[in-house]
């Protein structure tokens, strides 16, 4: 069971899996997170945990954005989990806490395996910091 998930999940409703951790998720990265990374909406207070959590704050008007519901593995509860999708355009949007290079190397793999690189403009839009940066890098991996 994934202690640091359920806790998240029970503290905070509506904690969503994101960028690393939703990176290794569905396995986009070989980079191991440190910590697990976990949205909340931006006004939100982030609860005292024992696990190992880094709490991160999203505007409110796009949290639910490419938004679903996982049940966390030998437990009943659920929790939060970005799209790959949108995990790759949020971590383009960060990319200054993330790492350019996590953003372009995901984009890569995720394109391996057919991904279209119109649902992740369709994302860049609705995040436009991301926009610029991701459309460099599918010009230069496409």
């Amino acid at each position: 069971m994934d202690w640091d998930k359920l806790e998240a999940a029970t503290r905070r409703p509506e904690a969503t899996i994101c960028l690393l951790s939703a990176l290794a998720h569905h396995d986009l990265t070989d980079a191991i997170p440190d910590a697990l990374d976990i949205a909340i909406p931006r006004g939100t207070r982030a609860p005292l945990t024992e696990g190992a959590i880094r709490w991160h704050r999203f505007d409110p008007a796009t949290f639910d954005l490419g938004r679903e519901e996982i049940l966390i593995p030998g437990s009943s509860q659920t929790i939060g989990l970005y799209s790959a999708e949108r995990t790759i355009v949020d971590c383009f949007r960060l990319r200054a806490s993330v790492g350019y290079e996590v953003a372009r190397d995901a984009t890569k793999e995720w394109l391996r395996r057919g991904g279209k690189p119109a649902e992740l403009m369709a994302f860049a839009t609705e995040l436009p910091r991301a926009k610029a940066p991701l459309l460099q890098t599918l010009e230069a991996l496409t």
